[in-house]
């Protein structure tokens, strides 16, 4: 019994051999896990290198600013005026691309889908902030899928009406449009354009009826205005001031927030006793959403010294702009608060895209 006992309580140590078969064993895993870490480190320490150069390198190749409208509009026009300027101070190629068609819609969604490595920019104008409430569904988000670099130029609108109208103010045109309700009419570009949204504004804080008379584009609208056919219209003032000049037009005050250079006898609306009726067409520089922010700044830093270049400056006030500079985190609450106010307007008027 005792030998029984004996044999299956003692447990056989390993031979020599064994023990250092399994010590060997144990070291070569040991070492593959430490070889295994070390390369886990070399390479997340690369990638974060690469990300650090290529913020502190941008732009390594052309960058590319797309316009979300046809050649030859005011979009177009301005940024071709910046886009030169821009590329030497980026030191690359700054290309300017149009992709017109859907009321801008087609060439945001090119821009919001694109990488975000500051490559490709949007040149976006007011209308950015007004689709989204003139369409049901976009296939992006106005906010979420942008990052804001800079404001570029703005152009104010004002109030024309045809010399036949007998008026000679504001307050007279308000006053004529309640003795006469749904009588008078004002001519625009088009359904949600800035012109169609100032005339509704107009009406909406002055509580008039009034009939839209919508054209296909500023051109055939303007000239009817002049012509007589329709008797109001809230024009750019690049496009109405010299049928003002010439008496073919009257025009009462600008829908910008302070006089303009371009004007300076022209009150603002709220000055000639119409508070709340401010409308610009603005432009702006965006990027994608997730565009590094050192990208960001350098190109918020980059446009804001084109645009106290005077040959910039000079162009652009000759073209009817005035200056909409601000940097990325203003632009940000300003394209936010502009998108509410215009919701607002869009849902009262029970305006509908073309």
């Amino acid at each position: 019994m005792h030998g029984a006992i004996g044999t299956h309580s003692v447990a056989q140590a390993p031979s020599p051999a064994a023990s250092t078969w399994l010590q060997a064993r144990r070291l070569r895993y040991e070492r593959r896990l430490l070889r295994s870490a070390l390369r886990a480190i070399v390479i997340a320490g690369s990638a974060a290198g690469m990300l650090t150069a290529t913020a502190q390198e941008y732009p390594l190749k052309p960058v590319r600013i797309v316009v979300p409208v046809p050649p030859g509009g005011a979009n177009d026009t301005l940024t071709r005026v910046v886009a030169p300027k821009l590329s030497e101070f980026l030191r690359q190629p700054v290309l300017v691309e149009n992709r017109g068609g859907a009321n801008t819609t087609l060439g945001t969604a090119l821009v919001a889908k694109a990488a975000p490595d500051g490559y490709t920019l949007l040149s976006a104008p007011s209308a950015h902030t007004v689709n989204p409430a003139l369409y049901s569904a976009l296939p992006y988000d106005a906010i979420r899928d942008f990052a804001p670099i800079a404001g570029l130029a703005s152009a104010p609108l004002l109030m024309a009406v045809h010399p036949s109208l007998p008026v000679t103010s504001v307050k007279d045109v308000v006053a004529l449009a309640k003795a006469r309700p749904g009588q008078l009419s004002y001519a625009s570009p088009g359904n949600g354009t800035s012109g169609h949204l100032a005339g509704e504004l107009f009406k909406s804080v002055a509580g008039l009826k009034i009939v839209h008379i919508p054209y296909k584009g500023g051109g055939p609208a303007t000239v009817d205005l002049v012509g007589g056919h329709v008797l109001m219209m809230f024009p750019t003032i690049q496009a109405a001031l010299p049928y003002v000049a010439a008496g073919k037009l009257k025009a009462f005050a600008v829908t910008s927030v302070s006089r303009t250079a371009l004007a300076p006898d022209l009150p603002t609306m709220a000055q000639a006793g119409l508070p709340g009726v401010e409308v610009a067409s603005w432009f702006a520089l965006l990027a994608p959403a997730g565009t590094s922010k050192d990208v960001v700044t350098k190109l918020d830093a980059d446009v804001r010294r084109v645009l106290q270049v005077p040959e910039v400056s000079d162009r652009l006030r000759g073209l009817g702009y005035e200056s909409f500079y601000m940097p990325p985190e203003a632009l940000a609450a300003y394209l936010r608060s502009d998108l509410a106010k215009w919701a607002k307007v869009v849902r009262h008027a029970g305006i509908r895209a073309e």
